[in-house]
């Protein structure tokens, strides 16, 4: 059976879609849920950037008692350990203030899934080559990362999404820390969006009851 599988970004997110969202058959947000409320609250996936500083501030803090975070049966960590401890020796010399950028946490978040029974994934780096390849094709001026939206959408499509399954977007408006390469990044998303393989979410193109577009 075709499932809706709605990701919903930290972005801006039209009035109108929490109840479309929390219909869903999956729903993934994204470290501290930031998307929660005017994106509706539930949440099955937390897919969460699990090296650097973002990672330390979640294990650190109240993350773990978020709703949100409770209510998921699984975690996502979207930066491979091995990709990273790779990139870290080039990073050092372009950006030496990135210094803990690749500092990997994922144990803390493998802890946390074991102990409160939640499944622990993380992505595969092939996902990361595989956008560092096609983003080249928009020419972005250089960057240090996708950012981890994008890898999720990514992810989703190559090795989640079924045929026929309606995968759908909201909260994502491509702009933020200046390391994304954002600008190519909604031009990869567009053109997922015209081959039909993705939607974003409106307040016009919610999913009837029946299922429908």
């Amino acid at each position: 059976m075709a499932r809706r599988i709605v990701i919903v970004g930290n972005g801006d997110i039209p009035e109108g879609v929490a109840e479309a969202i929390d219909g869903a058959d999956l729903v993934i947000r994204f470290n501290a849920c930031r998307s929660a409320g005017r994106g509706g609250l539930r949440t099955d996936v937390v897919a969460v950037c699990n090296t650097g500083r973002p990672a330390l501030a979640m294990l650190g803090g109240g993350w773990q008692s978020l709703e949100t975070v409770r209510q998921a049966r699984a975690i996502w960590c979207v930066r491979a350990p091995e990709k990273f401890a790779a990139l870290r020796g080039p990073l050092s010399e372009r950006h030496p203030d990135l210094d803990d950028f690749c500092d990997d946490h994922t144990l803390g978040f493998t802890t946390f899934a074991q102990l409160t029974g939640r499944a622990l994934r993380i992505v595969p780096p092939a996902v990361h080559d595989r956008l560092d390849a096609a983003l080249s094709a928009h020419a972005p001026p250089a960057y240090v990362v996708p950012s981890s939206g994008l890898v999720v959408i990514a992810d989703v499509l190559d090795n989640l999404a079924a045929d026929g399954d309606d995968v759908t977007l909201a909260g994502f408006g491509h702009q933020g820390w200046p390391g994304h390469p954002f600008a190519a990044e909604r031009l990869w998303v567009e053109a997922r969006i015209a081959e039909g393989r993705l939607r974003r979410l409106h307040p016009d193109n919610r999913p009837s009851a029946s299922g429908g577009r």
